[in-house]
């Protein structure tokens, strides 16, 4: 490896990394700071809003989203399944959004968004109706109408007004990778 192509490895890897700890420290003082409405059946976790911006982001919010989730629940006081099932929730919640809107049209995001819900729900209703011992359908509600606020309304808005090509130009700039520019990329080409 040539000693500038090794930098550039180099700083690309540290621009993701500090990347992944930003969305890591992001959802995890979200949903700590909103600890009355992030902890219980009937949840709004808001920091949940930014699970939509793995479709833009990729691996750095996949994995970011995924350890915030570890750090958060364990101040959350609902123990080890809490915090292993919740991230594991955030991960494949991500990673299935990333996949389905990757290189995609922007409809596709909306199908996306409407998995993460989807995934979230089952994961988490499920676990924390086993955790309050209370029936299946109402973990799962609770968690649903909380998801359908957090994750489908607010983290489709905040994925719209991120996902701008002004945006996305200037994360660009700064070595961030966003997957919309191959999006508006696709769209421009179509339209040619």
């Amino acid at each position: 490896m040539v000693a500038g192509e090794s930098r550039r490895v180099k700083g690309k890897t540290s621009v993701t990394v500090t990347f992944a700890a930003v969305f890591a420290a992001l959802y995890a003082v979200g949903v700590l700071v909103l600890a009355p409405v992030s902890f219980s059946v009937f949840q709004v976790r808001i920091a949940d809003a930014l699970l939509p911006l793995a479709i833009l982001f990729g691996w750095p919010a996949i994995i970011g989203l995924a350890l915030g989730a570890i750090v958060a629940n364990a101040f959350g006081g609902l123990g080890p399944i809490d915090m292993i099932a919740g991230s594991i929730a955030n991960l494949v919640a991500c990673y299935v959004a990333w996949r389905v809107a990757l290189n995609r049209r922007r409809l596709w995001a909306f199908v996306a968004v409407g998995l993460q819900v989807l995934i979230v729900t089952l994961v988490v209703g499920t676990y924390l109706s086993y955790l309050f011992a209370m029936p299946l359908e109402t973990g799962l509600l609770g968690v649903m109408l909380g998801s359908i606020v957090a994750i489908g309304f607010l983290g489709s808005l905040l994925l719209h007004v991120t996902s701008s090509q002004r945006i996305a130009m200037l994360l660009t700039g700064h070595g961030i990778h966003v997957y919309t520019s191959q999006i508006d990329r696709r769209k421009r080409a179509s339209m040619a």
